[in-house]
């Protein structure tokens, strides 16, 4: 049986993981989310009603990490999991836990009016911008010479980050992290993964 994905095409976990399927030749059957109006078949595989979900056969992966680690599991033409587990995983670490949470507080802050936006954005430049251009003022991706799946697991929570003020982010002074960015952007693979689909129906 033809895997099921479950995405929704703007959610940067969702993003991680069809770019790790894309990767790894999985054909996967397609299954656009609205995030208003879930669809039943969804909410009985994975009850916390988050994408990405990808059902094969019997497993239901409902974790983005998961799902890419699993779609690496099947093919790596490229290496992308020979890295350095425990750089890698605090990489990681940072990204999905405060550097998502700053993520949330600079794009919506109608829902944190208690937060200064300025101070977000200096936090956000402070946990995650700075250190990563220091990393790729030294090599062209976060664990070396080469893509990783680190790369492709943080790319689409910069990507995010960027779009909130697109001019405010060209000003600060992070050069690799910009350069580093537009590579993942212009990439075949991004581009592959961004095409658009009808929304699924039960």
């Amino acid at each position: 049986m033809t895997p099921t994905l479950y995405s929704y095409r703007r959610c940067p976990y969702a993003m991680r993981a069809r770019m790790a399927l894309k990767y790894a030749g999985i054909q996967v059957e397609h299954r656009e989310i609205e995030l208003r109006n879930k669809p039943q078949s969804m909410l009985q595989l994975s009850p916390k009603g988050t994408v990405p979900v990808l059902r094969i056969d019997d497993l239901v992966l409902d974790q983005s990490l998961d799902i890419l680690h699993w779609a690496l599991q099947q093919s790596d033409p490229h290496g992308w999991r020979e890295v350095d587990e425990p750089i890698a995983n605090s990489w990681i670490e940072k990204n999905d836990g405060p550097f998502k949470t700053l993520v949330d507080q600079y794009k919506y802050p109608n829902r944190f009016p208690e937060l200064d936006p300025e101070a977000v954005l200096d936090e956000a430049l402070q946990v995650m911008l700075i250190p990563m251009d220091q990393a790729l003022q030294n090599f062209q991706y976060l664990m070396g010479g080469r893509l990783t799946w680190v790369d492709v697991a943080i790319f689409p929570f910069i990507r995010q980050f960027s779009m909130v003020d697109p001019k405010k982010f060209e000003q600060l002074p992070i050069p690799a992290v910009k350069k580093w960015l537009n590579q993942q952007l212009e990439s075949e693979l991004f581009d592959s993964v961004m095409q658009k689909h009808p929304t699924w129906k039960d």
